[in-house]
């Protein structure tokens, strides 16, 4: 059990996605004794930071620089939530990869279990390479192929942890298709979730790409989406009552099909359904996973009992109460 009141926390990334979303979740528990780190450059996700509260912001290179030459300025850590990585999945600069995903996540896991501070990092479903199965932690390591090279990067360190006999130690999350409030810096990145909300408003259609293989329909590849915010509550979650633990799958354990995810958004808006079926670049297509889900059995299991949105009311919810309006976690009426 980890007591997140005490002691000064880190969450690397903060600025981004699912980092300003743990940001957030921590601070409607009351903790700001906060940390942030991030490489803002000139991205407009500064923005996710305006409403919430932390103590101090640092950029990233410049926290690893003084982490390096003085850890003792940062004995006061007693967790560390690290999201910060290059989250592209596109990303061909493997160089960048490595130092950024795989070398900072190394030297930030190593000052925290030499300090026995909690650690929890986000590893990735795309870990999982073509795997088209429902998809448990128990899956051997050494026998997972991930299609690209951000995949790789998240999986040498999965990897690392394990031979260096600190993966029990520590907790890793690989985080399988999440949506929400606070992406909307992203670029291409950002879920079909908000790119289609605007492709609606600019067009009224959704384009969506076709499929190259039988078994599956146009339209009917099938994900595993997982809101944000129950993202971020199974994270904290996990930081607060579990000891390590290794890795865990946080996703909503349910598959649905972009067709179901367009038409939630078509139905959030009182709009009726336009979906057009495009060409996938071929850069991507034997890259593309078709099916993913997540086996949650291991988090019930770390007793994380929160029902989880149903995939209609999470889109909902983004679309009425942050894509509409225009608005950022945090910034929610009260």
């Amino acid at each position: 059990m980890t007591d997140l009141s005490k002691g000064r926390i880190l969450v690397t990334g903060g600025a981004g996605f699912i980092g300003s979303a743990v940001i957030w979740e921590l601070n409607r528990r009351g903790v700001t004794n906060i940390l942030v780190t991030d490489i803002l450059g000139q991205s407009e996700k500064w923005k996710n930071l305006v409403p919430l509260k932390f103590v101090d912001y640092l950029e990233a290179d410049d926290f690893l620089l003084s982490l390096k030459n003085s850890a003792n300025g940062f004995s006061d850590l007693s967790a560390i939530f690290h999201l910060g990585a290059c989250s592209s999945t596109t990303e061909t600069d493997a160089s960048y990869l490595i130092g950024n995903n795989y070398e900072y996540t190394k030297t930030l896991a190593e000052f925290a279990v030499s300090g026995k501070r909690r650690f929890v990092y986000a590893s990735s479903a795309a870990t999982y390479g073509s795997i088209a199965a429902g998809l448990p932690e128990t899956v051997e390591l050494s026998d997972l192929r991930p299609l690209n090279m951000y995949g790789y990067s998240k999986h040498m360190f999965d990897l690392y942890a394990r031979q260096k006999g600190i993966l029990p130690h520590i907790t890793g999350i690989k985080y399988f298709n999440v949506f929400g409030p606070n992406e909307y810096h992203k670029g291409d990145m950002r879920s079909v979730v908000h790119k289609a909300f605007h492709q609606i408003r600019e067009t009224g259609a959704v384009q969506l790409f076709k499929s190259y293989r039988p078994e599956f329909r146009d339209g009917e590849q099938r994900r595993d989406f997982l809101y944000v915010k129950d993202a971020v509550a199974a994270t904290v979650f996990l930081a607060e009552h579990v000891d390590g633990g290794g890795l865990f799958n946080l996703g909503s354990g349910e598959p649905n099909t972009w067709l179901t995810l367009v038409r939630a958004i078509y139905d959030a808006l009182g709009k009726e359904p336009r979906i057009e079926f495009i060409e996938m670049p071929p850069v991507i297509r034997d890259k593309y996973q078709y099916f993913t889900c997540a086996h949650i059995d291991k988090l019930r299991a770390a007793g994380f009992k929160q029902p989880l949105a149903p995939l209609h009311d999470a889109v909902y919810d983004y679309v009425a109460r942050y894509l509409v309006p225009g608005r950022n976690l945090g910034d929610e009426p009260k």
